[in-house]
């Protein structure tokens, strides 16, 4: 059964290009569709080459629920089944994951619960800091709290001695693409009627 795959994205997507190679090929779960809150991000382009449906829905000056609201209509009338946030850069209110319970799929840069809450370089040198001999990357189910959902899928990478917050964002940045492949394939095996 095929599922229409929605991707939200606020940056450059660095990893999108995996994600589009490995799910290219699969009918069934080719993403549909990639929404961005900005209007020059590098997502958009990554998509528009694959020739994948693109919309920017720009968030500045907006209240989160207001465009949270419109990005809700946007996906229901493109019968979305599951939405990956890849480099999505807002927090999504209780409106927005209510409409879609057990549908919203995030990525966070370490081992959930440790280290939840912040973002990008900022998650590394907290890693860092405290000393860890591993770190990763989570894929998780999105709900009211932040980074707190269900743990979905989780990899771990090795801290070398001389580690820096760049070198472990690298590091992290290896697993997520080839993840998000990995746990869009176990959704659709645990939830193929959805």
């Amino acid at each position: 059964m095929t599922m229409n795959i929605a991707i939200l994205a606020s940056t450059n997507g660095s990893i999108l290009p995996v994600i589009f190679e490995q799910l290219q090929s699969s009918l069934d779960l080719r993403p549909s569709l990639l929404l961005s809150n900005i209007a020059d991000c590098g997502a958009l382009k990554k998509a528009e080459a694959k020739n994948i449906k693109t919309i920017a829905l720009l968030s500045e000056g907006k209240m989160r629920e207001e465009w949270d609201t419109e990005a809700i209509h946007i996906l229901q009338e493109h019968s979305i089944d599951l939405i990956l946030l890849v480099g999505f850069m807002r927090i999504l209110s209780p409106i927005f994951v209510n409409a879609f319970p057990k549908k919203i799929l995030n990525i966070h840069p370490s081992l959930l619960p440790k280290f939840a809450g912040g973002m990008d370089l900022e998650v590394h040198q907290a890693v860092i800091d405290a000393r860890e001999k591993e770190s990763g990357a989570t894929i998780h189910f999105v709900d009211e709290s932040v980074d707190g959902g269900e743990i979905f899928l989780q990899k771990k990478v090795p801290i070398a001695s001389r580690e820096t917050a760049e070198s472990l964002k690298k590091k992290v940045q290896a697993l997520e693409g080839k993840m998000f492949v990995e746990a869009v394939k176990k959704y659709h095996t645990i939830f193929p009627s959805r």
